[in-house]
Protein backbone atom coordinates (compact mmCIF):
# COMPACT_ATOMS: atom_id res chain seq x y z
CA UNK A 1 0.00 0.00 0.00
CA UNK A 2 1.54 3.69 -1.36
CA UNK A 3 1.82 5.66 2.14
CA UNK A 4 -0.23 8.50 1.80
CA UNK A 5 1.50 10.81 4.06
CA UNK A 6 4.28 10.55 2.50
CA UNK A 7 2.62 10.53 -1.20
CA UNK A 8 1.74 14.00 -0.07
CA UNK A 9 5.01 15.08 1.39
CA UNK A 10 6.65 14.08 -2.07
CA UNK A 11 3.76 16.05 -4.38
CA UNK A 12 4.05 18.95 -2.74
CA UNK A 13 8.05 19.12 -2.68
CA UNK A 14 7.57 18.51 -6.70
CA UNK A 15 5.39 21.37 -7.01
CA UNK A 16 7.90 23.70 -4.96
CA UNK A 17 10.74 22.73 -6.79
CA UNK A 18 8.96 22.38 -10.52
CA UNK A 19 10.60 25.70 -11.88
CA UNK A 20 14.17 24.91 -10.65
CA UNK A 21 13.11 21.53 -12.47
CA UNK A 22 12.28 23.24 -16.38
CA UNK A 23 15.10 25.44 -16.21
CA UNK A 24 17.58 22.69 -15.40
CA UNK A 25 16.37 20.75 -17.85
CA UNK A 26 16.53 23.79 -20.76
CA UNK A 27 19.71 23.79 -19.93
CA UNK A 28 20.43 20.19 -20.93
CA UNK A 29 18.06 20.62 -24.02
CA UNK A 30 19.83 23.59 -25.40
CA UNK A 31 22.78 21.45 -26.57
CA UNK A 32 22.83 19.61 -29.88
CA UNK A 33 23.95 16.09 -28.41
CA UNK A 34 23.11 14.07 -31.17
CA UNK A 35 25.84 10.68 -31.09
CA UNK A 36 28.30 10.60 -34.03
CA UNK A 37 32.09 8.80 -33.73
CA UNK A 38 33.97 11.25 -32.33
CA UNK A 39 38.26 11.61 -31.49
CA UNK A 40 39.92 11.31 -28.72
CA UNK A 41 38.59 12.84 -25.56
CA UNK A 42 34.87 13.12 -27.26
CA UNK A 43 34.60 9.57 -28.37
CA UNK A 44 30.89 10.48 -29.24
CA UNK A 45 31.01 13.98 -30.71
CA UNK A 46 31.52 17.60 -28.88
CA UNK A 47 27.65 18.05 -28.62
CA UNK A 48 27.77 14.57 -26.29
CA UNK A 49 30.42 15.84 -24.14
CA UNK A 50 29.13 18.94 -23.39
CA UNK A 51 25.53 17.66 -22.49
CA UNK A 52 27.48 15.43 -20.28
CA UNK A 53 29.28 17.78 -18.33
CA UNK A 54 26.42 19.70 -17.85
CA UNK A 55 24.67 17.11 -16.69
CA UNK A 56 27.20 16.14 -14.18
CA UNK A 57 27.38 20.26 -12.89
CA UNK A 58 24.15 20.29 -12.59
CA UNK A 59 24.27 17.09 -10.08
CA UNK A 60 27.28 18.95 -8.48
CA UNK A 61 24.78 22.12 -8.06
CA UNK A 62 22.16 19.77 -6.22
CA UNK A 63 24.87 18.49 -4.07
CA UNK A 64 25.29 15.09 -5.33
CA UNK A 65 29.18 13.86 -5.97
CA UNK A 66 29.47 13.75 -9.97
CA UNK A 67 32.07 11.50 -12.01
CA UNK A 68 33.04 11.21 -15.23
CA UNK A 69 34.15 7.98 -16.73
CA UNK A 70 36.19 8.79 -19.77
CA UNK A 71 33.80 10.80 -21.31
CA UNK A 72 31.27 8.12 -22.57
CA UNK A 73 29.28 7.65 -19.04
CA UNK A 74 28.48 10.07 -15.91
CA UNK A 75 26.95 9.08 -12.71
CA UNK A 76 25.53 11.77 -9.57
CA UNK A 77 24.96 10.13 -6.61
CA UNK A 78 27.78 9.61 -3.55
CA UNK A 79 31.66 9.57 -3.94
CA UNK A 80 32.29 5.79 -2.61
CA UNK A 81 29.55 3.46 -3.91
CA UNK A 82 28.25 0.13 -2.46
CA UNK A 83 27.64 -1.28 -5.20
CA UNK A 84 26.60 -4.65 -4.19
CA UNK A 85 23.53 -2.81 -2.73
CA UNK A 86 23.13 0.06 -5.67
CA UNK A 87 20.44 1.00 -7.22
CA UNK A 88 21.49 2.46 -10.37
CA UNK A 89 18.51 4.57 -12.51
CA UNK A 90 19.93 5.32 -16.01
CA UNK A 91 19.17 8.15 -18.99
CA UNK A 92 20.76 8.99 -22.21
CA UNK A 93 21.79 12.56 -22.95
CA UNK A 94 21.78 11.73 -26.63
CA UNK A 95 19.44 12.70 -28.94
CA UNK A 96 18.23 11.57 -32.58
CA UNK A 97 18.91 13.69 -35.72
CA UNK A 98 16.39 16.61 -35.65
CA UNK A 99 14.71 15.72 -39.06
CA UNK A 100 12.37 17.92 -41.17
CA UNK A 101 8.77 19.57 -40.85
CA UNK A 102 10.01 22.11 -37.06
CA UNK A 103 7.80 24.70 -36.66
CA UNK A 104 9.98 25.37 -33.27
CA UNK A 105 13.62 25.90 -33.01
CA UNK A 106 14.88 22.12 -31.83
CA UNK A 107 17.45 23.71 -29.98
CA UNK A 108 16.22 26.94 -28.41
CA UNK A 109 13.72 24.98 -26.20
CA UNK A 110 10.01 26.81 -25.30
CA UNK A 111 7.67 26.26 -22.82
CA UNK A 112 3.97 26.62 -24.34
CA UNK A 113 1.21 26.02 -22.08
CA UNK A 114 2.42 22.71 -20.10
CA UNK A 115 4.56 21.74 -22.82
CA UNK A 116 8.14 21.93 -23.15
CA UNK A 117 9.10 21.68 -26.99
CA UNK A 118 12.90 20.92 -28.21
CA UNK A 119 14.87 17.73 -29.39
CA UNK A 120 15.43 15.79 -26.43
CA UNK A 121 13.11 17.14 -23.90
CA UNK A 122 11.10 14.10 -23.94
CA UNK A 123 14.01 11.10 -24.80
CA UNK A 124 15.77 11.02 -23.15
CA UNK A 125 16.77 14.83 -21.07
CA UNK A 126 13.26 15.87 -19.25
CA UNK A 127 13.21 12.04 -17.71
CA UNK A 128 17.33 12.38 -16.43
CA UNK A 129 16.48 15.49 -14.53
CA UNK A 130 13.76 14.03 -13.09
CA UNK A 131 15.80 11.57 -11.50
CA UNK A 132 17.91 13.47 -10.49
CA UNK A 133 15.21 15.35 -8.80
CA UNK A 134 13.97 12.25 -7.25
CA UNK A 135 16.95 11.73 -5.45
CA UNK A 136 16.91 15.20 -4.31
CA UNK A 137 13.77 14.69 -2.56
CA UNK A 138 14.18 11.72 -1.08
CA UNK A 139 17.14 12.99 0.35
CA UNK A 140 15.68 16.54 1.59
CA UNK A 141 12.35 14.73 2.89
CA UNK A 142 14.57 12.51 4.76
CA UNK A 143 13.08 8.92 3.99
CA UNK A 144 15.16 6.07 4.74
CA UNK A 145 16.03 3.67 2.15
CA UNK A 146 17.48 0.32 2.41
CA UNK A 147 19.62 0.50 -0.82
CA UNK A 148 21.99 3.28 -1.95
CA UNK A 149 21.07 5.22 -5.32
CA UNK A 150 23.18 6.63 -8.39
CA UNK A 151 22.07 8.24 -11.63
CA UNK A 152 23.97 7.51 -14.78
CA UNK A 153 23.78 9.28 -18.00
CA UNK A 154 25.26 7.96 -21.07
CA UNK A 155 25.63 9.35 -24.66
CA UNK A 156 25.20 6.97 -27.22
CA UNK A 157 21.93 5.23 -26.66
CA UNK A 158 20.37 6.43 -29.90
CA UNK A 159 23.04 5.20 -32.25
CA UNK A 160 23.98 1.83 -31.09
CA UNK A 161 24.82 1.96 -26.82
CA UNK A 162 28.79 1.69 -27.56
CA UNK A 163 28.65 3.70 -24.74
CA UNK A 164 27.36 0.73 -22.48
CA UNK A 165 29.55 -1.56 -23.72
CA UNK A 166 32.30 0.49 -22.87
CA UNK A 167 31.28 1.54 -19.33
CA UNK A 168 30.34 -2.32 -18.37
CA UNK A 169 33.58 -3.78 -19.67
CA UNK A 170 35.62 -1.24 -17.51
CA UNK A 171 33.38 -0.53 -14.80
CA UNK A 172 31.44 -1.96 -11.88
CA UNK A 173 27.53 -2.01 -12.14
CA UNK A 174 24.75 -1.74 -9.80
CA UNK A 175 23.19 -4.56 -8.32
CA UNK A 176 20.14 -3.69 -10.21
CA UNK A 177 19.15 -0.96 -12.66
CA UNK A 178 16.25 0.72 -13.60
CA UNK A 179 15.71 2.68 -16.90
CA UNK A 180 13.08 5.45 -17.03
CA UNK A 181 12.90 5.43 -20.84
CA UNK A 182 9.86 3.66 -21.77
CA UNK A 183 5.97 3.65 -20.89
CA UNK A 184 4.95 2.55 -17.58
CA UNK A 185 4.81 0.31 -15.75
CA UNK A 186 7.39 -2.09 -15.60
CA UNK A 187 8.75 -3.11 -19.07
CA UNK A 188 10.37 -6.46 -18.30
CA UNK A 189 11.29 -7.53 -21.73
CA UNK A 190 12.75 -5.95 -25.33
CA UNK A 191 12.62 -7.19 -28.54
CA UNK A 192 16.09 -7.82 -30.37
CA UNK A 193 17.52 -5.70 -32.54
CA UNK A 194 18.86 -6.53 -35.63
CA UNK A 195 20.52 -3.28 -38.26
CA UNK A 196 21.76 -3.93 -41.68
CA UNK A 197 21.81 -2.90 -45.25
CA UNK A 198 20.09 -4.02 -48.43
CA UNK A 199 22.77 -3.03 -51.29
CA UNK A 200 21.93 -3.23 -54.77
CA UNK A 201 24.47 -5.43 -56.61
CA UNK A 202 24.13 -3.41 -59.77
CA UNK A 203 24.89 0.72 -60.11
CA UNK A 204 22.01 3.13 -61.28
CA UNK A 205 22.71 4.76 -64.57
CA UNK A 206 24.11 7.99 -65.18
CA UNK A 207 20.62 9.23 -65.17
CA UNK A 208 20.28 8.89 -61.01
CA UNK A 209 22.49 11.75 -59.27
CA UNK A 210 22.04 11.51 -56.00
CA UNK A 211 19.36 9.11 -53.79
CA UNK A 212 18.80 9.76 -50.00
CA UNK A 213 16.21 9.57 -47.65
CA UNK A 214 16.36 9.34 -43.48
CA UNK A 215 18.49 10.52 -41.06
CA UNK A 216 18.55 7.58 -38.63
CA UNK A 217 18.40 3.90 -38.83
CA UNK A 218 15.48 4.05 -35.51
CA UNK A 219 13.57 6.82 -37.07
CA UNK A 220 10.69 6.08 -39.87
CA UNK A 221 11.70 9.32 -42.41
CA UNK A 222 9.63 12.06 -43.39
CA UNK A 223 11.70 12.92 -46.45
CA UNK A 224 13.62 11.03 -49.57
CA UNK A 225 14.41 12.28 -52.63
CA UNK A 226 16.60 11.61 -55.68
CA UNK A 227 17.98 13.96 -57.98
CA UNK A 228 17.65 12.91 -62.08
CA UNK A 229 19.46 14.15 -64.62
CA UNK A 230 17.02 17.14 -66.42
CA UNK A 231 15.65 15.10 -69.82
CA UNK A 232 13.20 16.51 -72.25
CA UNK A 233 11.32 13.32 -71.78
CA UNK A 234 11.21 13.79 -67.63
CA UNK A 235 9.93 17.35 -68.05
CA UNK A 236 7.34 16.42 -70.11
CA UNK A 237 6.16 13.26 -68.16
CA UNK A 238 6.44 15.01 -64.97
CA UNK A 239 4.58 18.06 -66.81
CA UNK A 240 1.68 15.42 -67.27
CA UNK A 241 1.09 14.83 -63.79
CA UNK A 242 -0.29 16.72 -61.23
CA UNK A 243 1.36 17.37 -58.02
CA UNK A 244 -0.38 16.52 -54.41
CA UNK A 245 -1.71 19.11 -52.90
CA UNK A 246 0.31 21.21 -50.28
CA UNK A 247 -1.59 20.35 -46.94
CA UNK A 248 -1.17 16.86 -47.50
CA UNK A 249 2.07 16.41 -49.80
CA UNK A 250 3.46 12.69 -50.74
CA UNK A 251 5.65 13.91 -53.70
CA UNK A 252 7.06 16.81 -55.15
CA UNK A 253 9.37 17.99 -57.46
CA UNK A 254 12.01 20.83 -58.27
CA UNK A 255 14.03 21.62 -61.15
CA UNK A 256 17.47 22.82 -59.61
CA UNK A 257 20.73 23.53 -61.86
CA UNK A 258 22.20 20.39 -61.26
CA UNK A 259 19.23 18.11 -62.55
CA UNK A 260 15.46 17.57 -61.67
CA UNK A 261 14.83 16.70 -57.48
CA UNK A 262 11.84 14.59 -57.07
CA UNK A 263 10.64 14.63 -53.57
CA UNK A 264 8.74 12.10 -51.14
CA UNK A 265 7.23 13.06 -48.33
CA UNK A 266 6.07 11.12 -44.88
CA UNK A 267 4.91 10.84 -41.43
CA UNK A 268 7.81 10.13 -38.83
CA UNK A 269 7.77 7.89 -35.66
CA UNK A 270 9.98 5.57 -34.05
CA UNK A 271 11.01 2.36 -35.96
CA UNK A 272 10.13 0.15 -33.05
CA UNK A 273 6.63 1.36 -33.08
CA UNK A 274 5.91 1.89 -37.09
CA UNK A 275 2.43 1.44 -36.48
CA UNK A 276 0.34 4.94 -37.86
CA UNK A 277 3.86 6.25 -39.61
CA UNK A 278 4.17 7.19 -43.41
CA UNK A 279 7.50 5.87 -44.88
CA UNK A 280 8.64 8.68 -47.41
CA UNK A 281 10.90 5.81 -49.20
CA UNK A 282 8.23 3.96 -50.01
CA UNK A 283 6.55 6.74 -51.08
CA UNK A 284 9.12 7.93 -53.38
CA UNK A 285 10.00 4.67 -54.83
CA UNK A 286 6.28 3.57 -55.57
CA UNK A 287 6.45 6.77 -57.41
CA UNK A 288 9.99 6.30 -59.10
CA UNK A 289 9.14 3.23 -60.30
CA UNK A 290 5.98 3.95 -62.55
CA UNK A 291 8.06 6.38 -64.28
CA UNK A 292 8.47 5.73 -68.05
CA UNK A 293 11.34 8.28 -68.57
CA UNK A 294 13.43 6.33 -65.55
CA UNK A 295 15.61 3.67 -67.12
CA UNK A 296 14.15 0.51 -67.01
CA UNK A 297 17.32 -0.62 -65.67
CA UNK A 298 17.38 1.87 -62.76
CA UNK A 299 13.09 0.99 -61.98
CA UNK A 300 14.31 -2.27 -61.35
CA UNK A 301 16.84 -1.49 -58.80
CA UNK A 302 14.69 0.79 -57.08
CA UNK A 303 11.45 -1.67 -57.60
CA UNK A 304 13.66 -3.88 -54.85
CA UNK A 305 13.90 -0.72 -52.31
CA UNK A 306 10.03 -0.30 -52.95
CA UNK A 307 9.08 -4.12 -51.79
CA UNK A 308 11.02 -3.59 -48.52
CA UNK A 309 9.51 -0.30 -47.67
CA UNK A 310 5.88 -1.09 -48.47
CA UNK A 311 5.11 -3.06 -44.77
CA UNK A 312 6.76 -2.66 -41.33
CA UNK A 313 6.42 -6.91 -40.36
CA UNK A 314 9.12 -8.69 -42.37
CA UNK A 315 6.27 -10.49 -44.63
CA UNK A 316 8.34 -9.47 -47.77
CA UNK A 317 11.33 -10.94 -46.53
CA UNK A 318 9.84 -13.95 -44.80
CA UNK A 319 11.44 -13.18 -41.64
CA UNK A 320 7.30 -11.99 -40.22
CA UNK A 321 7.25 -13.78 -36.50
CA UNK A 322 5.26 -13.24 -33.58
CA UNK A 323 4.98 -14.81 -29.78
CA UNK A 324 2.77 -14.53 -26.92
CA UNK A 325 5.74 -12.83 -25.28
CA UNK A 326 6.48 -9.88 -27.41
CA UNK A 327 4.36 -9.61 -30.01
CA UNK A 328 5.33 -9.34 -33.78
CA UNK A 329 8.39 -8.87 -35.11
CA UNK A 330 9.02 -5.05 -36.95
CA UNK A 331 10.96 -4.45 -39.87
CA UNK A 332 11.27 -0.67 -40.95
CA UNK A 333 13.46 0.62 -43.86
CA UNK A 334 14.66 3.75 -42.91
CA UNK A 335 17.42 5.16 -44.35
CA UNK A 336 18.05 5.29 -48.37
CA UNK A 337 21.86 6.08 -49.50
CA UNK A 338 23.59 5.82 -52.63
CA UNK A 339 27.50 4.70 -52.26
CA UNK A 340 29.35 4.70 -55.21
CA UNK A 341 26.57 4.05 -57.32
CA UNK A 342 25.37 1.40 -55.13
CA UNK A 343 21.66 2.08 -53.77
CA UNK A 344 22.24 0.97 -49.77
CA UNK A 345 18.66 0.40 -47.77
CA UNK A 346 18.99 0.27 -44.13
CA UNK A 347 16.71 -1.80 -42.30
CA UNK A 348 15.85 -1.71 -38.18
CA UNK A 349 14.68 -4.86 -37.26
CA UNK A 350 12.94 -5.26 -33.70
CA UNK A 351 12.53 -9.36 -33.41
CA UNK A 352 10.07 -10.88 -31.25
CA UNK A 353 12.04 -12.76 -27.74
CA UNK A 354 11.67 -16.12 -28.87
CA UNK A 355 12.83 -15.61 -32.51
CA UNK A 356 16.04 -16.84 -33.97
CA UNK A 357 18.24 -13.83 -35.06
CA UNK A 358 20.30 -16.29 -36.80
CA UNK A 359 17.27 -17.73 -39.25
CA UNK A 360 16.19 -13.84 -39.72
CA UNK A 361 20.16 -13.03 -41.17
CA UNK A 362 19.45 -15.93 -43.36
CA UNK A 363 16.36 -15.27 -44.79
CA UNK A 364 16.95 -11.85 -45.67
CA UNK A 365 20.47 -13.29 -47.45
CA UNK A 366 18.55 -14.97 -49.87
CA UNK A 367 15.87 -12.47 -50.19
CA UNK A 368 18.70 -10.36 -51.34
CA UNK A 369 20.09 -12.78 -53.56
CA UNK A 370 16.30 -13.11 -55.19
CA UNK A 371 16.08 -9.23 -55.79
CA UNK A 372 19.28 -8.37 -56.78
CA UNK A 373 20.72 -6.88 -53.89
CA UNK A 374 23.18 -7.83 -50.91
CA UNK A 375 22.13 -8.14 -47.38
CA UNK A 376 25.04 -6.91 -44.75
CA UNK A 377 24.56 -7.58 -41.18
CA UNK A 378 25.99 -4.20 -39.42
CA UNK A 379 25.02 -5.60 -35.77
CA UNK A 380 22.42 -7.48 -33.38
CA UNK A 381 21.87 -6.43 -30.05
CA UNK A 382 20.09 -9.43 -28.54
CA UNK A 383 16.81 -9.35 -26.46
CA UNK A 384 16.33 -8.18 -22.94
CA UNK A 385 14.37 -10.54 -20.79
CA UNK A 386 14.35 -9.99 -16.78
CA UNK A 387 12.21 -12.51 -14.93
CA UNK A 388 8.60 -11.51 -14.44
CA UNK A 389 8.77 -13.32 -11.55
CA UNK A 390 10.89 -10.73 -9.43
CA UNK A 391 9.35 -9.12 -6.56
CA UNK A 392 10.12 -5.85 -8.23
CA UNK A 393 8.02 -6.26 -11.58
CA UNK A 394 5.08 -6.67 -9.13
CA UNK A 395 5.53 -4.17 -6.71
CA UNK A 396 6.21 -1.64 -8.97
CA UNK A 397 3.59 -2.67 -11.04
CA UNK A 398 1.26 -2.44 -8.46
CA UNK A 399 2.73 1.14 -7.51
CA UNK A 400 1.99 2.80 -10.34
CA UNK A 401 -2.03 1.20 -10.51
CA UNK A 402 -2.33 2.28 -7.05
CA UNK A 403 -1.49 5.87 -7.70
CA UNK A 404 -3.05 6.11 -11.09
CA UNK A 405 -6.08 4.01 -10.45
CA UNK A 406 -5.43 1.83 -13.51
CA UNK A 407 -5.14 -1.83 -13.91
CA UNK A 408 -2.03 -1.72 -16.23
CA UNK A 409 0.12 -5.02 -16.29
CA UNK A 410 3.84 -5.29 -16.98
CA UNK A 411 4.90 -5.65 -20.38
CA UNK A 412 7.52 -6.44 -23.14
CA UNK A 413 8.56 -3.85 -26.22
CA UNK A 414 10.34 -3.76 -29.26
CA UNK A 415 12.16 -0.41 -28.22
CA UNK A 416 15.33 -0.86 -26.96
CA UNK A 417 16.31 0.89 -24.12
CA UNK A 418 20.01 0.14 -21.54
CA UNK A 419 18.28 -2.55 -20.00
CA UNK A 420 19.89 -4.78 -23.09
CA UNK A 421 23.11 -4.04 -21.84
CA UNK A 422 23.48 -4.49 -18.36
CA UNK A 423 22.78 -7.48 -16.20
CA UNK A 424 19.04 -7.36 -13.73
CA UNK A 425 17.74 -4.29 -15.70
CA UNK A 426 14.51 -3.32 -16.47
CA UNK A 427 12.66 0.16 -17.46
CA UNK A 428 9.55 1.38 -15.77
CA UNK A 429 8.44 4.47 -17.21
CA UNK A 430 8.06 7.70 -17.68
CA UNK A 431 6.11 7.68 -20.37
CA UNK A 432 2.28 6.21 -20.89
CA UNK A 433 0.70 8.46 -18.77
CA UNK A 434 -2.45 8.95 -18.91
CA UNK A 435 -3.37 12.25 -20.37
CA UNK A 436 -6.41 14.81 -19.36
CA UNK A 437 -8.53 16.89 -21.99
CA UNK A 438 -6.87 19.44 -20.92
CA UNK A 439 -3.21 17.66 -22.76
CA UNK A 440 -5.56 16.93 -25.35
CA UNK A 441 -6.62 20.07 -26.05
CA UNK A 442 -3.23 21.81 -25.78
CA UNK A 443 -1.55 19.28 -28.23
CA UNK A 444 -4.38 19.70 -30.99
CA UNK A 445 -3.43 23.61 -30.26
CA UNK A 446 0.20 23.22 -30.33
CA UNK A 447 1.13 20.79 -32.79
CA UNK A 448 -0.49 19.34 -36.29
CA UNK A 449 -0.56 15.36 -36.50
CA UNK A 450 2.41 13.58 -36.30
CA UNK A 451 4.25 16.43 -34.47
CA UNK A 452 5.30 16.16 -30.75
CA UNK A 453 6.01 13.25 -29.80
CA UNK A 454 9.56 11.60 -28.72
CA UNK A 455 11.70 11.58 -32.73
CA UNK A 456 9.14 13.28 -34.17
CA UNK A 457 9.21 16.87 -35.74
CA UNK A 458 8.57 19.42 -32.54
CA UNK A 459 9.42 17.16 -29.89
CA UNK A 460 7.44 18.30 -26.74
CA UNK A 461 7.13 17.21 -22.73
CA UNK A 462 4.29 17.44 -20.68
CA UNK A 463 5.29 19.05 -17.81
CA UNK A 464 2.44 17.72 -16.01
CA UNK A 465 2.89 14.70 -16.29
CA UNK A 466 6.34 14.60 -15.87
CA UNK A 467 5.85 15.93 -12.55
CA UNK A 468 3.03 13.07 -11.64
CA UNK A 469 5.54 10.70 -13.00
CA UNK A 470 8.14 11.30 -10.72
CA UNK A 471 5.99 11.41 -7.67
CA UNK A 472 5.33 7.56 -8.48
CA UNK A 473 8.80 6.76 -9.39
CA UNK A 474 9.46 8.54 -5.96
CA UNK A 475 6.77 6.00 -4.22
CA UNK A 476 8.43 2.97 -6.13
CA UNK A 477 11.52 3.73 -4.98
CA UNK A 478 10.28 3.93 -1.36
CA UNK A 479 9.14 0.13 -2.59
CA UNK A 480 12.30 -1.28 -3.04
CA UNK A 481 12.78 -0.84 0.95
CA UNK A 482 10.80 -3.96 1.07
CA UNK A 483 12.69 -5.71 -2.14
CA UNK A 484 16.25 -7.44 -1.85
CA UNK A 485 18.07 -6.72 -4.50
Amino acid sequence: MVDREIYNKVSMWFEAHKEEMIKDIIRLVRIESISQPGKDDTPFGKGCLRALEEMLQIGREHGFYAENYDNVVGSIGNKNKNWDNLVGFWNHLDVVPVGNGWEYDPFAPVVREHFLIGRGAQDNKGPAVGILYMMQCLRELHIPLQHELCLFVGTDEERGMEDMEYYTAHYPVPKLSMIADSGFPVCYGEKGIMEGRMVAKECVTAQVLKAYGGSAANMIPDRAGVLLADSKALREELGGLEKNGTEEKEIDWVIRPEGIEIIGYGASRHSAFPEGSVNAIHKLSAFLIKLASLSEADRTIFSGVEKLCREYYGEETQIAYEDTVSGKTTCAATVLTMEEGHLCLTLNIRYAITAKHDQADQALRAWGMANQMEWKLERNSKPNYFPKEHPAVERLTGIYNEITGRKEQSFVMGGGTYARKLPNAFAYGIGGMEQNDLDREAKERLFQAGHGGAHEPDEALNLRLLLEAMKIYTMAVIALNEIEL
